[in-house]
């Protein structure tokens, strides 16, 4: 069982709109352009959109904002599989198929509560990007940087992380478009976006996984 969750631990600001990115500084070697900069020793994360109809359980009643721009809405929101509002809560969103707001986004953050979108949010209300957006604390890897997976490293039990697995982690740009709420992120906490669970039990999926030990080249 994984000990640190994922997207539904994230503060969400500024959610009525997205800002412009940060730029990031240039770095260069010499006699050449801008090289990657290492840096190992990282706890790489996952997270993921829930799909309702991959999930079952009691109904039960949430209620929140119908819309974007409110927090700590009060509204009814209709009734969800019970597994499926917690996955919402774990990861910070989750795709309708039933009811009245069928082929729209439940979503939840801390600072906000559960609200109703016409898409995955990150922290500054743009649409997750999967095997894009990643969340980082804001001063260790600052808005707008990008990265790649230069090293899996291993699972949390000390196995080796299936190629396929580390081959598609690798093959992505990512870029820091989230963020976590305060005190559950890290010194060296990359959590890394995927998109919609494909499947009723995505979770144990071998690319629903944890990178110990991982290495990162971080980009001009």
């Amino acid at each position: 069982m994984r000990v640190i969750e994922s997207r539904g631990r994230r503060s969400v600001a500024t959610l009525a709109a997205a800002a412009l990115l940060a730029a990031c500084g240039a770095g260069g070697g010499a006699g050449g352009g801008p090289t990657a900069e290492p840096s190992d020793g990282w706890l790489v994360t996952v997270y993921y959109t829930a799909v309702e109809s991959y999930h079952d359980g009691e109904s039960v009643p949430v209620t929140g904002c119908p819309r974007l721009d409110c927090a700590h809405g009060t509204e009814d929101l209709g009734g969800h599989p019970a597994d499926f509002v917690a996955a919402v809560r774990d990861e910070g969103t989750g795709r309708l198929t039933t009811g009245p707001y069928a082929g729209g986004y439940l979503n939840w953050s801390h600072d906000t509560g559960y609200w109703l979108d016409v898409a995955p949010r990150d922290s500054y209300g743009r649409p997750l990007e999967p095997f894009v957006s990643a969340a980082a604390d804001g001063d260790v890897l600052p808005r707008g940087r990008t990265l790649r997976i230069a090293d899996c490293g291993t699972a949390e039990d000390g196995s080796a992380i299936e190629p396929d697995v580390c081959a598609r982690l690798t093959a992505a740009t990512w870029e820091i478009r989230d963020e976590f709420t305060p005190g559950l992120g890290g010194e060296r906490h990359l959590d890394v976006y995927l998109g919609e669970e494909t499947g009723p039990e995505f979770t144990g999926d071998p690319l629903y996984t944890t990178l110990e030990g991982a290495a990162l080249d971080l980009l001009p």
